[in-house]
């Protein structure tokens, strides 16, 4: 059986690596780009199961079913709303949810067994690649409500410079220069803000563009960031992330 993982954020496609590899299968190969993976999917033979990110660092995967026939199993890794995982089920495609819980890691993956032991693995990619276009516009959170003692105070998210964890909490940090708990983990904020407004710089930081003061290459390639208020602590863009950060910039 050949496995795929088509992720471009190499972290979570390790983790997720490993995670497949702790129930028994074997990963073949992990890609990173719609660019890489048409380039890998026109050399090889197909795998039987392919693990797709929907958002990738140089477009929407299903650009790769343009240039490639795609005849594989697909279980999608997204961060998409509620409506498009069901329409997705309902289309006998599995996902999972990002951050990937390994019970419903192991769920899709004997739902997927299943049907290849019975040869039931092809999918109507035409439609799904059209139910997602008409879905794609996904609707990003706009506030944060935020508890202050007996009060509740309403940010929102164009007012919001960064998001920062520390000691497993997380913050909002305003254009006003102020600082707020928020009930979220860094990675579930991640998932709800707008990709082309904000993007996650490293592990505990994620910063909004319009917030940018300077940028200022660092040690060991990694960029520097200053924002107009922050200064809690640095800002640096990790080395995996700088290419995709430069790319962000740029949209």
């Amino acid at each position: 059986m050949k496995i795929i993982i088509i992720e471009d954020e190499k972290p979570a496609a390790r983790l997720l690596k490993r995670r497949v590899e702790k129930l028994g299968f074997e990963v073949s190969e992990m890609l990173h780009s719609v660019e890489e993976s048409v380039v890998w999917l026109q050399e090889n033979s197909a795998p039987d199961l392919i693990f797709l990110d929907i958002q990738l660092s140089d477009g929407l995967s299903f650009e790769i079913f343009n240039q490639v026939e795609i005849s594989s199993a697909i279980i999608f890794t997204t961060a998409y709303d509620e409506y498009v995982l069901k329409a997705f089920k309902l289309n006998s495609i599995d996902y999972l949810l990002k951050p990937v819980d390994e019970e419903e890691l192991k769920f899709a993956l004997d739902k997927f067994e299943k049907q290849f032991q019975s040869s039931q693995t092809s999918i109507d990619i035409d439609s799904i690649k059209k139910l997602f276009s008409t879905n794609k516009t996904q609707d990003f959170k706009e506030r944060y409500s935020i508890k202050i003692g007996n009060s509740i105070k309403i940010i929102e998210t164009e007012n919001i410079e960064c998001f920062f964890s520390e000691n497993k909490a997380s913050f909002i940090h305003t254009k006003e220069n102020k600082n707020y708990l928020v009930d979220y983990s860094l990675e579930k904020i991640e998932e709800q803000l707008d990709p082309k407004k904000f993007f996650r710089i490293n592990r505990s930081q994620i910063i909004r563009i319009d917030s940018i003061k300077e940028i200022t290459v660092y040690s060991n390639s990694r960029l520097k960031i200053i924002l107009q208020t922050y200064n809690e602590s640095e800002l640096i863009v990790s080395r995996e992330k700088v290419t995709d950060f430069k790319k962000w910039l740029e949209q």
